[in-house]
């Protein structure tokens, strides 16, 4: 299904299926790969979409939420198999951030830009991230 912005809905979730969501992305994506301390560990490439670009399908019930540090990161994770299919960002608190690996199809892009961001010094490079949810 495509809309006016040429974007299409697609399925994504955790292992076990227990959380499932669909999100409104173009053919054309880029992918924040992170060396924080917590996206660094569990390897989570992400793409960060507004609000209004995200659909629960199921599953909301079976989130469990980590915080740490400033505590504006809502890490998210399915509370039977532990995967964190996508998070609400320090970066873009209205948004989320999508765990790419956790889309149904990641490879159905035309294409992939990853994007290396220094989280590590997050504060010096947190503005470069802002306009991702206005995408």
């Amino acid at each position: 299904m495509t809309d006016d912005n040429s974007m299409r809905w697609r399925q994504g979730g955790c292992h076990c299926g227990a959380v499932r969501f669909e999100v409104a992305l173009p053919e054309r994506i880029e992918i924040e790969d992170c060396n924080c301390s917590i996206c660094a560990m569990v390897r989570n490439t992400h793409v960060i979409v507004p609000a209004s670009r995200f659909r629960w399908l199921q599953g909301a019930d079976r989130l469990t939420t980590y915080t740490f540090n400033t505590h504006k990161a809502q890490h998210t994770f399915c509370s039977v198999c532990g995967v964190k299919s996508f998070y609400t960002p320090r970066s873009n608190p209205d948004g989320f951030a999508v765990t790419w690996a956790c889309l149904d199809d990641p490879q159905d892009f035309e294409e992939v830009i990853v994007n290396h961001f220094d989280g590590v010094n997050w504060e010096k490079n947190a503005a470069a991230l802002a306009h991702k949810s206005a995408d």
